[in-house]
Order: C-alpha cells, then structure tokens, then sequence
C-alpha cells in the first residue's frame, strides 16, 4: 500500500489543521460511513504524534501521514490518495488496487 498526498491537500492540512514540520496524520477507519473498499466504514484522520504500530507511512513538506496496523484492513489492498477539492472545500479520497 502507498499514500500519495497532493500538493492542494499539503496546503489544507497547514492552513486547517495547523500542522507544522515533524505533525504526524494518521489515517484509520470509522464505523458508519462509506467508502468504495468498505461498506459501512468511512476513512477519518487524527492528528497523532504517538504511533503505536505504523505499517504505511509517507512523508510530504516535513510531514508524516501514516496507517497503523490495526487499520490496514480498511484499505483492502488498495492504495490511497488524499485531494483538496476547492469548490467544495473538503478532503477527497481516491483508492487505487495495486
């Protein structure tokens, strides 16, 4: 599995979430959403300087965005990419079966 971040996504999680050089992501699954690799389950994020099993992991601009074990299950052997959408003004994910 890979993560690929844009450089739009990059820009939204400085400006939003107020993350800095060394900010860690982690990227997990949550019940009662839905995706296209899992009904049901939706992919959230955390801001998250303590990992606990990181399995995945990127880093973009001094930034780390990562998946723990735990949550691999989720991605169904698919790979994710994070997307800033400006008209609608949130986060897209996109998954690509390796």
């Amino acid at each position: 599995m890979n993560i690929s971040i844009s450089d739009k996504a990059i820009k939204w999680f400085k400006e939003e979430v107020g993350l800095q050089d060394n900010g860690k992501i982690k990227f997990y699954s949550q019940i009662y959403g839905s995706s296209p690799v899992q009904e049901n389950y939706a992919l959230a994020f955390t801001v998250d300087n303590e990992p606990v099993d990181m399995v995945v992991h990127t880093m973009v601009d001094g930034i780390t965005f990562y998946v723990e074990s735990a949550d691999l299950w989720f991605f169904n052997g698919h790979d994710l990419r994070v997307d800033y959408n400006e008209t609608r003004d949130e986060l897209e994910y996109s998954y690509t079966k390796q």
